[in-house]
């Protein structure tokens, strides 16, 4: 069996502006960089699809999807808060990215691959159950576990979220789920403030200092996530990865490199093998430098696909 990458390239077509930080470019520097090592060859490729209005209700009201449409621009960028705006292209590229996500968890749990990574964009982690912010318009990892719920045999799921900014959005959808288990590392205090101090059973939130070596972060992950993860047993893993904490990346300010993204996935493999019968699903979030971001990725799809 084999890993899935599911990607497309209409995902591109979502474009903020020149200086924004969530680019096409990301994308392609992921592409570009899976195909000079080779890596793409061992995977198996597969276009994103578009979400489903009934998938999206799941994770969303239908308040948020109408102020979405209500304000996507015929030309042009229009803010939806400071950091996120859409453009004439950008719900289409977020029906994809969500989509994505679904098809990614349906290839899984058909066992006709091991596991999966879905390398599309706008990511997802910051939307909330009525708003979009922090470049997210719809949250895929939230969509996907949603999608996972509703199918026969899945009764509890876990996310582990390890981007720079904590995954505020995929806390509010979830905090009153207790099959869903979310755990998550970050810098604090910073970017978004939400949801951080939330306390639950189901939300393990680790907050890291700015400039924590990665030895703190590892730490986190053992003595937290690991502990919560087998006293859920989950029926499978999903993954937001966020490759921000990256020490190269300009967005924030933790000191991880690629083998610890290396690490961490073998981690979580380890627990989906345990607990899932495999069963993990991993998706894109942030990073920020391309070279940083494309590497991290490849480390990851390669611990993935081992």
């Amino acid at each position: 069996m084999t890993t899935a990458y599911i990607t497309h390239p209409d995902c591109s077509l979502h474009n903020m502006g020149p200086e924004h930080p969530e680019s096409p470019i990301r994308l392609h520097a992921i592409q570009r960089v899976l195909e000079r090592t080779g890596l793409i060859e061992q995977l198996l490729p597969l276009e994103a699809r578009h979400v489903t209005p009934e998938q999206i209700k799941r994770v969303h009201s239908e308040l948020h999807q109408t102020r979405l449409e209500m304000k996507l621009p015929i030309e042009g960028v229009v803010y939806t808060d400071e950091d996120t705006a859409l453009c004439p292209d950008s719900l289409h590229a977020a029906s994809l990215s969500a989509g994505g996500a679904v098809l990614a968890t349906e290839q899984v749990l058909s066992g006709k691959v091991k596991n999966a990574f879905v390398g599309t964009r706008p990511p997802g982690h910051h939307a909330e159950f009525k708003a979009a912010m922090g470049f997210c318009f719809y949250n895929n990892v939230a969509v996907a576990a949603a999608h996972a719920l509703a199918q026969e045999g899945i009764e509890r799921v876990a996310i582990l979220d390890f981007d720079v900014h904590h995954g505020n959005g995929t806390v509010d959808i979830f905090k009153e789920r207790p099959e869903v288990l979310v755990c998550s590392t970050f810098q604090h205090p910073f970017y978004p403030e939400r949801y951080s101090e939330i306390d639950r059973p189901n939300i393990v939130n680790c907050p890291l200092a700015a400039f924590s070596p990665a030895s703190e972060w590892r730490e986190a992950i053992e003595s937290r996530w690991l502990p919560a993860l087998d006293a859920h047993k989950p029926d499978m893993l999903f993954i937001s990865a966020g490759f921000d904490a990256h020490k190269e990346d300009p967005m924030a300010d933790l000191n991880l490199e690629e083998e610890d993204y290396r690490w961490v996935t073998e981690q979580l493999m380890a627990v989906a093998n345990k607990h899932a019968g495999d069963r993990l699903v991993s998706v894109l979030e942030g990073g920020y430098n391309p070279v940083a971001l494309a590497f991290s990725v490849l480390a990851h799809l390669e611990a993935l696909s081992a």
